[in-house]
């Protein structure tokens, strides 16, 4: 399946990097959060991508087409550097198309404008640059396909460090909570859609509005619970925090590591 990326954000709240790269383009542990979400599509066979382009679109592809596999890869060098064996590849079988969808342009606008590169996908993927999850992807895709939804995305509980009040009309305060303990669910920002979407779009719709407004009126939106990990990067502090979960060395959302390291530990069960 295709999969749609929205990378045209600014990041205004980062203000250590907005100034100067796109928010998909902030770094955690020495790659761009773009790179780890397209990883993780890839580790589930998703490797055809879609990015919606704005703000520093150049940053974007200027990355891409720098890039370099030895950095994050094993490899050999030989002939005094002249040489580079790779041990292994990153994104050497990723196709990638690099769509400029406005530099002010919502999610529904930028989804629209990269349709003419979606023909023919009866189902497709899409997300938001800027959030990690370690959500069973195949297994999502396979219910979805079974269902007659047209879209569906992942319901998560939200991380925001803030509480829930409620008040009766004469101002006495009935509860207070943590909202990520008070049972809201929000919108996680990772899709399955069918091509039929495009017909509940119209323009300046934003995405999760009004289209999924009229899904919603016709049974034909779905959100699948998902209580594992998930993290946005909206803030400073939380870039923080992701830098320091990315070093401990197996951050959560890196679904691909657990995949290498599982089959390291077969290899060397069946050698003991």
């Amino acid at each position: 399946m295709k999969v749609v990326l929205f990378c045209g954000g600014q990041g205004l709240r980062l203000r250590e990097y907005g100034a100067s790269i796109p928010k998909p383009m902030v770094p955690i542990g020495g790659r761009p959060i773009l790179w780890h979400i397209m990883k993780y599509y890839a580790h589930h066979g998703h490797k055809d991508f879609v990015l919606c382009l704005g703000y520093r679109a150049d940053v974007v592809k200027e990355y891409f087409l720098d890039y370099s596999e030895a950095i994050s890869n094993d490899f050999v060098l030989r002939k005094g550097g002249r040489q580079v064996e790779l041990l292994a590849s990153d994104i050497d079988d990723w196709r990638i198309t690099f769509a400029d969808t406005g530099q002010h342009s919502n999610i529904g606008e930028r989804l629209a404008a990269v349709r003419p590169y979606l023909r023919g996908e009866e189902t497709f993927l899409a997300s938001y640059g800027d959030c990690l999850t370690d959500a069973p992807l195949d297994r999502l895709i396979d219910d979805f396909s079974a269902r007659h939804a047209v879209a569906s995305f992942l319901s998560v509980r939200p991380t925001y460090p803030v509480h829930r009040v409620l008040r009766r009309d004469d101002g006495v305060v009935s509860a207070f909570e943590r909202v990520a303990e008070s049972g809201l669910r929000i919108n996680g920002g990772y899709f399955i859609l069918r091509g039929t979407i495009f017909d509940a779009i119209e323009p300046g719709d934003e995405l999760v509005v009004e289209p999924f407004r009229r899904l919603m009126a016709t049974q034909q939106l779905l959100a699948y619970r998902h209580d594992g990990f998930w993290a946005p990067m909206d803030t400073l502090r939380e870039h923080q925090w992701l830098e320091s979960v990315a070093a401990d060395g197996r951050p959560p959302w890196a679904v691909w590591r657990r995949s290498d390291l599982d089959a390291a530990l077969a290899v060397g069960g069946r050698t003991r």
